[in-house]
């Protein structure tokens, strides 16, 4: 089994409404005394969730209905809403959006065992409101025709004078990268980071690209040598062309270890239904959907002790920087600042 090493410690979203969710005929007695149903917002695209929804009615008789879209669009529907939402449980990717929303007032601070012991601390909100339900590290990945790995370290060293028109970024937009800027803010502080930040935007070989997938196609394709992206897309490519000459190299390895991130879910404010909403939160912390997080998008679970997706578990074990997320959404308006005043566009 492979891990990633805790120091110290032992998706982009799609537009448009989804109803799912099939009534099973297991559990009903554990399921009346929460509810049948349970309605979930998510900003997960439909084909990474209905699997894990259905397996949860299969497995209790709760019925899920969903409703997909962007994270912005859809704190901005909770908080219209109000006490009359529907939703029980939000779902979206990036802690800085978790961190967002429970910072609106959005979500309900929750008490579980289950929960604390399963998610590490670092991968949880402090207060209980969100927790980590899938990671996934944000890190270099390199032409294997163009660079000697041995030459690579961390996201500082990508502002070295050595990767002068040899760097590709995704756009300043990207929560990814804000969410990134922030945790090396939390790291490095203001004046170093914006240095850094400074750096790789004099070594950029082209303007930022809108999505990872087409900043790792600008490697392939020998306009420019390494980028900053995130593991799952380098899995989806990897398993598109499992001859892509690119690679992963784990950052920071000798510092604070390589920046990680999640997706993850908190129950609503106003939930009709928290008792249903905490069992499907426990329910996707638990070792069968954190075993199927990993298979439907080449994520690494969040739970502890979970074998990793075979493609996955090929890119090597890594140490990870246990900074708690909660700094990714408290610093990221400063990250913005600092991209903009670095030129980063």
């Amino acid at each position: 089994m492979r891990r990633m090493v805790f120091p110290l410690l032992l998706a982009v979203g799609v537009a448009g409404i989804v109803l799912g969710g099939v009534r099973g005929t297991g559990g009903q007695d554990e399921a009346a005394a929460v509810g049948d149903e349970v309605v979930v917002y998510s900003s997960r695209q439909e084909h990474l969730i209905r699997p894990l929804f259905e397996r949860f009615t299969e497995e209790t008789g709760i019925r899920v209905r969903y409703t997909t879209d962007n994270a912005g669009a859809l704190m901005a529907r909770l908080q219209s809403e109000g006490r009359n939402t529907q939703a029980d449980l939000f779902m979206t990717v990036d802690a800085g959006n978790l961190w967002q929303a429970a910072e609106r007032g959005l979500l309900a601070p929750m008490e579980s065992e289950l929960l604390t012991q399963a998610i590490p601390v670092h991968l949880r909100d402090p207060d209980g409101h969100w927790f980590g339900l899938s990671v996934r590290a944000r890190t270099l990945v390199y032409s294997t025709e163009r660079v000697d790995p041995e030459a690579l370290r961390g996201y500082a060293d990508l502002a070295d004078e050595q990767w002068r028109g040899r760097l590709c970024l995704r756009s300043s937009q990207s929560v990814y990268n804000q969410s990134l800027v922030a945790m090396l803010i939390a790291s490095h502080g203001v004046e170093r980071t914006e240095e850094i930040v400074k750096g790789w935007v004099a070594n950029l070989a082209a303007q930022p690209f809108s999505n990872d997938t087409s900043t790792m196609e600008a490697v392939v394709a020998g306009q420019c040598d390494v980028a900053l992206v995130n593991t799952y897309y380098f899995g989806r490519l990897q398993s598109q062309n499992p001859d892509v000459p690119l690679a992963v190299h784990w950052a920071d390895q000798e510092g604070n270890g390589v920046h990680v991130n999640i997706s993850g879910a908190g129950v609503t404010r106003h939930a009709q239904r928290p008792g249903a909403a905490r069992k499907l939160l426990e329910w996707l912390a638990g070792e069968e959907a954190q075993a199927l997080y990993g298979a439907l998008n080449h994520e690494y679970p969040a739970r502890e002790g979970i074998d990793w997706d075979p493609l996955v578990a090929s890119w090597g074990d890594y140490r990870v920087d246990d900074t708690n997320l909660a700094e990714a959404g408290r610093l990221q308006t400063q990250a913005v600042m600092l991209m903009d005043r670095a030129g980063y566009r």
